[in-house]
């Protein structure tokens, strides 16, 4: 990832200079920052979104799946950031509200998927504490190169799927699937995928 500012900007002040230069970027600390991902983990994140595209239809459910949706988030500190999940669920009516609008969201989505890259602590600690804060109700993390603290993946370090469901009480609870266990959804009830399938994408 590469800061390209350094002035601190609010959510809105991000979306507004959003630099249109057709690469992706995320709002961390009150600087854009890029967000670059290998090809592989594009296969993944693709994966993942052509599954759910495929039960959308088939259940005939109201949702739609995106890559570019940036969604408003607080830290503890109240300090605003924009996260771009690698895949985001969103209810329909919520994205088609305001179809001029920007692909920017400060209401909670369904269902956020982050692929785990070198910046692993993001995914586990950073974007865990904002979504869960923001009340985002699912949360997949997609661990396929096994490179997460052991505190998570376990010793030895196996490639996971994390699957973090809302409660009641707003606090994600977990489950950790590897092999050929099958990846149970809130979201997808009828999902019929293996973590396998997943992690070789």
């Amino acid at each position: 990832m590469d800061t390209i500012t350094k002035q601190r900007l609010t959510f809105d002040k991000f979306i507004e200079n959003y630099p249109d230069d057709g690469k992706f970027y995320e709002l961390v600390n009150g600087e854009i920052v890029e967000i670059r991902v290998t090809r592989n983990h594009d296969d993944v994140a693709d994966f993942i979104a052509d599954s759910f595209k495929e039960e959308i239809k088939r259940l005939n459910l109201n949702y739609v799946v995106k890559n570019t949706a940036v969604i408003k988030t607080l830290t503890v500190d109240k300090v605003e950031q924009g996260r771009k999940p690698d895949v985001s669920v969103i209810n329909r009516d919520v994205w088609r509200a305001n179809r001029a609008a920007y692909a920017a969201l400060d209401e909670p989505i369904q269902l956020a998927v982050e692929i785990v890259s070198t910046n692993w602590e993001d995914d586990y600690v950073d974007k865990f504490e904002e979504y869960q804060r923001l009340g985002i109700l699912e949360y997949w993390i997609v661990d396929y190169l096994a490179i997460g603290g052991r505190k998570y993946l376990g010793k030895p370090k196996f490639p996971s799927v994390f699957v973090y469901i809302l409660n009641q009480e707003s606090q994600y609870n977990m489950t950790q699937f590897r092999g050929n266990e099958k990846i149970v959804s809130l979201t997808f009830p009828e999902l019929s995928l293996t973590a396998e399938e997943i992690l070789n994408a």
